[in-house]
């Protein structure tokens, strides 16, 4: 059964890969889809049986001096709660992937990637020892550099996959490293090698980059160094937005609920480690708190609609990392298995807004949708109240218990993480809600009520804050234009002006749009997602952090002897437990306030305050920082090594100047070349001249006369 769950994906993907030529894109579509449908209800029915850890060999893989690695699953709650996120939402995804993805005519390549990566995904939640982890790890990362660089003919998308790749080996390089250090602390890569020695390791130290360490804590920083780029923490998140280039079904597999929660994953399976390194957990804490605040700050003034949900992907995940820094290690897991259901329903929601407005996604030339597309408003609305934790979704038990577990902790760093968590409810509930008012509500700004002029409600911006406006590139796919790929720098209320680059056609500007709502291979998944991102909360509240957790988690997370914080959450303060409730109410009062009530107020701040609002619109100016600390200096010193290094010196004094000497002296030699016979003599009379001078000086050989 296992071994279906795993490798049926990839059945599919290389069915798809390597004869989707002959087999036609519909064939591609429903033998990949069947294949993580079959995988699913595995999936589902091993989750719901539950039972005792198992480990199942799959193979031998390699022996080299003292490491031996064996290909092998480890089958625990854990990985079980793992096994239905990542099958459902990817069946979620390619079902609806039918649909969305209808008019390209590269579908097979499509299928094959999705599936791909959701085999390397089941390949890391699978895994029995860290060297196997790092094999699904690292192809995720490949998957996900195809898929995000999908469309290839669009510059901007493969600057995107560059970029997503190239910052994500940052965190997988500090993630080898760990994987080596653990090697030489446990002498052992598998988990059941590692975790009964940990006590024994505990007090050793490493001396790294001129300094002693704690052992175990300089590995678990080096082992979040990995999870920190992978699951877009604060200072390795610049990619997480960029990957908005890729087809949204993408955006909703891999930034959603699989690829971005592996980083949460790897801590979750390694929490006896972390846990015996309650210095790395602050750092853990600390990091997560600071993303959850950032990356909601930025989603205030995005105007793309899958930009608003990335940043608030990334601001969740900072979320699932206070709660295993703070050891609530089944609320962070909880947290990341009901994000599954209602951000996957939120990007494919934002899909389908984006195919009924003819693949339109700045927002500012939206509104007014709630009548012609009821239904993905309604699911829509339904993820936007589970993401703000609105009483009795899914997000409310998950989203709360980690506020409330940030608040009971001792952990230094723990006070941080409360206030920026609590501040980023409020964030949250303001820029979801944002996000629904300007899409499905107020006037329609679009089609020829939008194409030539603004109506009542729309507001010119001051020109020191909205001076340029947004530019749509052209995609690599008929009709198909994903993601900016570089800074929206209109105001969030004036509708963005296209550059010519892009058919009127294909937004909806200059003729009468007409939006209409997505077919039902688009609509069933969101309602499937629907009823998760309601209801999944309280079915499984009970399992993941309420009294039938220790039975049902068993052994997969640690929870030491002076770890009793599920316990202390239900101690809180009533104004603590209260507290994401007040945030969400305040946050929809002020959208509703400046977004229907005062339609006037969002461009006149930013009018007024324009510098925050640049530094905001910017993202914190993160990716011209690392532009001029890293991108510039790398590429003058590789132009350096390229013109100096490699042309000067290497081919000056290397092939280009062995072969100009031997010209200069083949131009010398064809000289004598000159056909006169007394020429000749002449050379000939000074050759005997030289030789007989030459005895003379040396002396004749021995038995010479």
């Amino acid at each position: 059964m296992y071994h279906a769950i795993v490798f049926f994906p990839l059945i599919g993907a290389l069915i798809a890969g390597l004869f989707g030529r002959y087999l036609g894109a519909r064939a591609c579509e429903y033998i990949t889809t069947a294949c993580l449908a079959f995988a699913a209800l595995l999936a589902w029915g091993v989750f719901i049986e539950g039972g005792h850890e198992v480990r199942v060999q799959v193979a031998s893989w390699f022996t080299a001096g003292d490491l031996t690695v064996d290909w092998a699953f480890r089958i625990d709650a854990l990985t079980r709660v793992m096994l239905v996120v990542v099958t459902s939402v990817s069946t979620l995804v390619h079902l609806y992937s039918i649909g969305y993805m209808e008019e390209d005519p590269h579908r097979p390549r499509f299928f094959a990637y999705l599936s791909l990566f959701t085999f390397a995904m089941l390949m890391l939640v699978t895994a029995d020892n860290l060297v196997q982890m790092f094999f699904g790890w690292e192809g995720v990362g490949l998957a996900s550099y195809l898929l995000i660089g999908f469309w290839y003919e669009k510059p901007s998308a493969n600057a995107a996959a560059m970029k997503a790749f190239i910052v994500n080996r940052v965190g997988d390089f500090g993630f080898s490293l760990g994987i080596f250090l653990v090697f030489v602390l446990f002498g052992s890569v598998a988990f059941d090698g590692i975790f009964p020695k940990i006590d024994a390791v505990k007090e050793m130290t490493f001396h790294f980059l001129g300094h002693d360490w704690n052992a175990l804590t300089l590995a678990c920083l080096l082992l979040f160094m990995g999870a920190m780029g992978k699951s877009a923490q604060f200072l390795l998140h610049t990619w997480l937005p960029d990957a908005m280039e890729g087809p949204t079904p993408v955006s909703a597999l891999i930034h959603a609920a699989t690829m971005v929660t592996a980083g949460v994953f790897m801590v979750a399976r390694l929490s006896p480690l972390f846990e015996s390194a309650p210095d790395a957990l602050i750092v853990v804490t600390v990091i997560g708190g600071i993303t959850s605040f950032f990356a909601a700050t930025i989603g205030l003034v995005q105007n793309d609609i899958k930009r608003v949900i990335a940043y608030s992907t990334c601001s969740q995940l900072g979320y699932m990392f206070v709660a295993l820094g703070v050891g609530a290690y089944s609320a962070g897991v909880f947290h990341l298995f009901t994000h599954a259901f209602f951000k996957a329903l939120l990007f494919l929601g934002a899909g389908s807004v984006i195919h009924a407005m003819h693949h339109e996604q700045d927002m500012r030339n939206m509104g007014a949708l709630r009548r012609h597309i009821p239904f993905t408003c309604a699911m829509m609305a339904i993820g936007t109240l589970a993401l703000i934790g609105f009483p009795f979704t899914s997000g409310y038990y998950s989203k709360d218990a980690i506020i409330e577990a940030a608040y009971a902790s001792t952990r230094p760093g723990h006070t941080l993480a409360f206030l920026c968590t609590v501040i980023a409810a409020f964030f949250t509930s303001f820029y979801s809600w944002r996000l629904f008012f300007m899409t499905f509500e107020g006037p329609a700004r679009w089609g020829a009520q939008g194409a030539h002029g603004h109506s009542a409600h729309d507001h010119p911006a001051a020109p020191a804050v909205a001076h340029s406006t947004m530019a749509h590139e052209a995609d690599g796919a008929p009709g198909h234009t994903e993601g900016a790929a570089h800074d929206d720098k209109g105001s969030d209320i004036e509708p963005a002006h296209h550059s010519d680059v892009v058919p009127d056609d294909h937004h909806g500007h200059g003729h009468d749009l007409h939006p209409h709502e997505s077919p039902l291979v688009m609509t069933i998944p969101l309602a499937i997602l629907a009823f998760g991102a309601l209801f999944a909360g309280l079915i499984f509240k009970n399992r993941f952090i309420g009294e039938g957790m220790d039975a049902f988690w068993g052994h997969a997370l640690a929870h030491g002897p002076d770890n009793h914080i599920m316990h202390e959450i239900h101690e809180v303060p009533a104004l603590v437990s209260l507290s994401p409730f007040i945030m969400l109410v305040l946050g929809f009062v002020v959208a509703f306030w400046m977004y229907i009530s005062q339609p006037k107020l969002p461009a006149a701040l930013a009018a007024q305050q324009p510098t925050l609002y640049r530094f905001l619109l910017n993202k914190w100016y993160f990716d011209e920082i690392y532009d001029t600390i890293f991108v510039k200096p790398a590429k003058k010193f590789g132009l350096f090594l390229w013109k100096e290094g490699d042309g000067r010196i290497i081919d000056g004094f290397g092939p280009n100047g062995v072969a100009a000497r031997v010209v200069d002296v083949t131009r010398g030699v064809v000289r004598l070349q000159t056909g006169y016979v007394y020429h000749y003599a002449f050379v000939m009379l000074i050759g005997v001249a030289g030789l007989i001078s030459w005895y003379l000086v040396s002396g004749f050989p021995k038995g010479g006369h």
